[in-house]
């Protein structure tokens, strides 16, 4: 494993996170960080390439930290900038596509179809990573979205709920015990 990138990804996303025009704020790289432990969770349950995963699991948002307006297509556009970061890194061409291929298929929203175990552990890395972060989507709610309390816990639960949805039978079954604590305490 090539431990020079993922150091180095870690500095880039983090830098990128604390500059005035990530409209997201310091709640997405916190975000991002749950899906890299996600993914690496799920790499080796799953038997996947877990360096490739946690690569793109760096990268999986690094168009919308980047510019705002890349937002709706972030899949598209981030899979793009990382063939430039990767190079940087001298970094072969077929495993940058494996972890292009990744980051196109991230969301879930889309509801596209995962070619590779890769893209699996990506996509429900970034659908479980919610429940790592309840404080930020709750800042989001109340403070960011002006709701109001119940308003505010119902937003929050129904994302969690979209997010637990999205997940793989397999990923779903391995995290049931969290998404069930994580809904108790939002009762």
């Amino acid at each position: 494993m090539r431990k020079d990138i993922l150091e180095g990804l870690q500095r880039e996303v983090y830098s990128r996170c604390l500059k005035e025009t990530n409209k997201f704020g310091m709640g997405c790289y916190y975000h991002i960080a749950a899906v890299v432990r996600n993914a690496e969770i799920l790499a080796d349950r799953l038997g996947a390439d877990k360096e490739i995963v946690m690569v793109a699991a760096w990268l999986h948002d690094i168009a919308s930290v980047t510019d705002y307006s890349l937002y709706e297509q972030h899949h598209i556009h981030g899979a793009e900038m990382a063939y430039g970061i990767l190079r940087a890194y001298d970094y072969n061409d077929e495993r940058i596509a494996l972890v292009q291929g990744c980051i196109k298929k991230h969301r879930g929203s889309l509801g596209m179809e995962r070619g590779s175990i890769e893209e699996l552990c990506v996509a429900d890395a970034d659908a479980i990573s919610h429940f790592d972060n309840v404080p930020s989507l709750l800042y989001l709610a109340y403070v960011r979205n002006g709701m109001g309390m119940e308003e505010g816990r119902e937003f929050v639960r129904n994302k969690l709920t979209r997010s637990f949805r999205k997940l793989s039978a397999g990923s779903a079954e391995h995290y049931k015990e969290k998404y069930e604590k994580v809904m108790e305490v939002l009762s």
